[in-house]
């Protein structure tokens, strides 16, 4: 049995180009698991092997990895910054007990930092900060510690304070032991000496540690009591204070460097081991029943327990399917036979592998805390729980959002078309937000996802990894409808042709609901006129219409249904009479609701050189945009706004061109509004169009 309080499992998450897979190469280089540094920008980042990720110098899918510091097992999964694959941030999240939160040195605090720390305080996993990317020009550590307080409402402790910036970055002050680390130009992370303070960096170095000490000691009345009186607290009793706070998500731990340079990595390795939690310190996992009802029963992390683990996530590569998970109690071993309870189905353990980015080393079994790759499982997806067939429960599963495009492809020879399908069938496994259903009219494949970026990616691994070679159509935004006034109607339904007919009436009011409410039923029905047993089969009928608007055929949001009256036929009478006419009453109603279109608002972060701004906040009104707010930084301002995503394809081309390619965005979905009267007729002709073609 392992001690479990030696372990952590971490996740790394940051903005595009913070430098997250940069600060893993150093872990993984300072921890001894490689020797020879991969730099992001060559395309040699250990955890970036996807030949999409090595060209274009980003992270695409999270990686795992495993080493050790400080005789501490740390896995650690190198998270994706690009919005489009939050996803991926979204569920490693899930699955980890504590987080780096990178931030460069120059952006600060940038709009998918924001998303990222939203989803960890969903999560509550406690984290440490470290500011990277010192040594950039324009890098100033206060201003981003005052954007992380201030943009994020976080509470930032400093534990460290740099020395130097930009250029004369040379190293960092620890405020907990008060000494100074400095590295030399070698760039090799080992080359440091541990230090008096400069003089002249003294006074702040004490201005500093007093506020942490009083931030730490707010955790323990009697040491703050002390305190007070004039005594000064042990090391010991700080670091126990301030690892209670970061665990309780009082406060983050925030430390500074430049892990490009190999600067100020190894104070913040210290800090992973003494302030997050290992897998016994973090609230154990609620238990929930088969309807998604939490049963009161937690999964305790202990190895003596019945197994629980969660797979959070499916990848396919040249040896088969590897399935992510991670164990929160009992053990595993090769041989044992698990049950899926979203299945019902139980599969037997083969291979367990524990995963270096795409290396892997053979283990026979696993336990709680620990987080490893099974070979070979067939019908376990994202989400599912693992659980021991003796003593079955369900972990509190995953929500993932719905896509916002989608685009048709078509295979270009007969070959790929045959191909096609199990390509995208092992896509989808690996990929919760990507969707595909096919246009049964016209036979196209069609694939929607989180963003263009997102989709263009899905159709690179579709060519490189999968050798199919598709024609890619104009990407489609997904448009909904919904209704604006309240309508009280009636139908009957009667069909009489030998032997039994059918019969159902029904009087009703369809009225608009709540924004986000989705569908709504209620009967109002007394006396019997429609037997209780038939309203389900009422309520069924106007929801599975609701699939299909009657404008353009999308699906129909937040309506409400109430059943007033009706009449039955004690012989004609049934389920199925009233489902039909119920169908036919949507289809007959909802065109005098006051039908409209919704379009998909996308909020939109832009970040444009001071002296192009004119011309991107007034391209952005040409787009419909509507301006929230900006803010100037050190090297440009941010542009904060609300756009819809049909006017936002090519936008970065666009950007680029205005502001000689320096401009940087990024844009996830926010809510539905209602179209404009022009921009809903030519979605609705288009519509029509479309359909005439076919």
């Amino acid at each position: 049995m392992t001690d479990l309080t030696k372990y952590r499992n971490i996740g790394i998450f940051a903005h595009v180009d913070a430098g997250k897979t940069t600060t893993t190469e150093r872990i993984l280089k300072l921890t001894g698991k490689i020797h020879k540094l991969g730099e992001v920008h060559d395309g040699a980042a250990t955890t970036d092997f996807m030949e999409q990720e090595q060209e274009r110098g980003i992270t695409i899918q999270s990686a795992a990895t495993t080493c050790f510091w400080d005789d501490h097992r740390f896995n650690i999964i190198d998270t994706p910054g690009h919005v489009d694959f939050t996803i991926e941030v979204y569920r490693s999240l899930k699955v980890l007990d504590g987080g780096v939160g990178v931030f460069c040195g120059s952006g600060g605090v940038e709009p998918q930092s924001e998303t990222n720390w939203r989803y960890a305080n969903d999560s509550e996993v406690a984290r440490v900060i470290f500011v990277n990317k010192l040594d950039r020009m324009g890098a100033d550590f206060y201003r981003v510690v005052d954007q992380v307080r201030n943009v994020l409402g976080a509470n930032a402790l400093i534990m460290t304070l740099p020395i130097g910036i930009e250029d004369d970055f040379v190293g960092v002050i620890d405020l907990m032991e008060m000494k100074a680390w400095i590295w030399d130009d070698s760039g090799d992370p080992m080359n440091y000496e541990i230090v008096d303070i400069p003089a002249e960096y003294q006074e702040k170095a004490e201005e500093y540690r007093e506020m942490m000490v009083e931030t730490a000691l707010e955790q323990d009345d009697d040491l703050m009591g002390a305190y007070l009186e004039g005594e000064q607290p042990s090391v010991e009793d700080l670091k126990r204070c301030i690892r209670k706070g970061t665990i309780a998500l009082d406060f983050f731990p925030t430390y500074c460097g430049s892990a490009f340079k190999n600067k100020g990595v190894q104070p913040m390795l210290n800090a992973v081991v003494d302030y997050l939690p290992s897998p016994t310190e973090v609230k154990p996992q609620p238990e929930v029943d088969l309807e998604g009802n939490e049963t009161g029963e937690f999964a305790i992390v202990a190895t003596d327990k019945p197994l629980r683990a969660l797979a959070f996530k499916i990848m396919d590569d040249r040896f088969g399917a590897l399935t992510f998970i991670r164990i929160y109690s009992g053990s595993l071993n090769k041989g044992d036979t698990v049950l899926n309870t979203f299945t019902g189905k139980t599969e037997r353990i083969g291979r367990i592998v524990e995963m270096h980015a795409d290396d892997r080393i053979e283990l026979n079994g696993a336990q709680a805390g620990d987080i490893v790759a099974v070979v070979g499982m067939k019908n376990v997806q994202t989400g599912h729980t693992l659980c021991d067939p003796k003593n079955p429960a369900t972990l509190e599963p995953m929500v993932f959002p719905d896509p916002v495009i989608s685009i048709a492809i078509a295979p270009k020879d007969k070959a790929g078309s045959e191909k096609l399908g199990i390509a995208i069938g092992k896509m989808i496994a690996e990929d919760p937000s990507f969707r595909v259903e096919t246009d049964e009219d016209s036979g196209e494949t069609i694939i929607k996802g989180m963003g263009e970026l997102h989709l263009d990616i899905k159709v690179d691994i579709l060519k490189r990894t999968h050798g199919i070679e598709v024609n890619v159509g104009k990407p489609q935004v997904a448009y909904r409808e919904t209704i604006t006034q309240r309508v009280e109607d009636s139908y009957t339904h009667k069909k009489q042709s030998g032997g039994s007919g059918q019969f159902a009436k029904i009087d009703y009011i369809i009225e608009p609901g709540e924004t986000g409410s989705g569908f709504e039923f209620e009967s109002k029905v007394t006396g019997g006129n429609v037997p209780r047993e038939f309203w389900p089969a009422v309520e069924k009928g106007f929801k599975g219409s609701m699939e299909k608007g009657v404008l353009a055929g999308f699906p129909c949001l937040d309506f409400k249904v109430t059943l007033l009256d009706g009449a039955f036929h004690a012989v004609d009478s049934s389920a199925v009479a009233y489902e039909i006419a119920s169908r036919a009453a949507y289809r007959q109603t909802m065109p005098k609701a006051g039908p409209q279109i919704l379009e998909p608002i996308m909020k939109v972060d832009v970040f444009t050189p001071d002296d192009h701004v004119g011309d991107v906040i007034g391209d952005l009104n040409r787009r419909r945009g509507m301006i929230l707010g900006q803010e100037s930084g050190v090297t440009g301002v941010r542009i904060k706004a609300q756009c819809p995503l049909s006017e936002m394809f090519g936008y970065i081309g666009d950007l680029r061109t205005m502001t000689s390619g320096r401009g940087q965005f990024s844009m996830e979905f926010e809510h539905y509004s209602p179209c404009p009267k022009n921009v809903a007729d030519d979605v609705i002709k288009e519509v029509q169009e479309r359909e005439a073609a076919k």
